[in-house]
């Protein structure tokens, strides 16, 4: 008789050890706007884009490596802070250097709006609206042998950090200069909820994260392969919102997975739970209780594949 499976992981309920964020994609009321501030501020560049009827679908990132889907969809009521949505989107860079010269960049875009900075134990960030009301957070983690954890939870704080003292000690001219040339890669992407247990039971429970920072009533952590956090879920501007209507701002959450079967557990997850889902092979399109699009992928998502979507 075979022994029942005690591993999460090999078991299914949980995602793989290896799964990472993706491009996120926003729609914007003006492509041209956006682009500038996105190419300028953050040192993105535009990779391809496609025209889908109305709608002109652009993707941006560094080299090869999709940071952000720009959908035009003129037309549609701004962002409203106090519905369910898009907290930030938290782009990672390698180390403090990197980080001062984006920092510089975005803090001198004429459209940027600088909204605060932070030492999070695990990490430094440094945070910024765009000009369509869409947060960002440009950070940098501290290596993982330095996190604590303390029963499960990832030692997070809200510790003063000076931009100014930032940009003094680490910036190089390299840095400021050519940041373009700088890896970076969307680590993770903090959610407007409408109640925090509805988001655990959707974002946990059904798509395999594990809590990493969970004991605040308003806000979830969470994360796959120990991380300290992929996705995070607050109620601070948004608590009782309910479903989304069409308007600018957040359009999808891309995750990744690195095979097939951690897609069919996924699917057995989300089937097990009642949750409609579509399957296109490489990838697993859902959406939250608020009706936020999720789409789950294999490695490997190139302009072109966003641009399908």
């Amino acid at each position: 008789m075979a022994l029942e499976s005690r591993d999460p992981i090999l078991d299914g309920r949980v995602l793989s050890t290896s799964t990472g964020m993706d491009a996120v994609t926003l729609r914007v009321g003006d492509l041209e706007i956006m682009t500038d501030y996105y190419t300028r501020a953050l040192a993105l560049e535009p990779v391809e884009e496609r025209s889908r009827g109305a709608e002109v679908h652009r993707v941006l990132g560094r080299g090869a490596v999709p940071f952000v889907r720009l959908v035009s969809t003129p037309g549609l009521p701004g962002v409203d802070p106090r519905q369910a949505g898009l907290f930030h989107t938290a782009f990672l860079v390698e180390d403090r250097a990197a980080l001062a010269g984006t920092l510089v960049r975005a803090a001198r875009h004429e459209r940027s709006r600088f909204v605060g900075s932070a030492d999070h134990l695990v990490s430094e960030a440094f945070y910024f609206t765009d000009p369509e009301g869409n947060g960002i957070e440009l950070y940098r983690d501290r290596p993982r042998e330095d996190w604590t954890w303390k029963d499960g939870q990832v030692q997070m704080d809200t510790l003063h950090l000076d931009p100014q003292a930032f940009i003094d000690e680490h910036l190089t001219e390299e840095a400021l200069e050519r940041p373009g040339d700088l890896a970076g890669i969307v680590g993770h992407v903090h959610l407007q909820v409408g109640d925090v247990q509805r988001a655990r039971e959707f974002y946990l429970d059904a798509l395999g994260f594990e809590a990493t920072a969970g004991i605040h009533p308003r806000a979830l952590f969470a994360s796959a392969g120990g991380y300290h956090h992929h996705i995070a879920m607050n109620t601070w501007n948004s608590a009782g919102a309910g479903p989304r209507a069409a308007s600018l701002g957040l359009a999808d959450v891309a995750i990744t997975v690195p095979g097939r079967e951690d897609l069919d557990a996924l699917a057995a997850r989300l089937r097990g739970r009642g949750l409609a889902f579509a399957d296109s092979g490489r990838s697993l399109v859902a959406h939250d209780p608020w009706g936020t699009q999720v789409t789950v992928s294999l490695p490997g998502i190139t302009a072109e594949d966003l641009l399908a979507r």
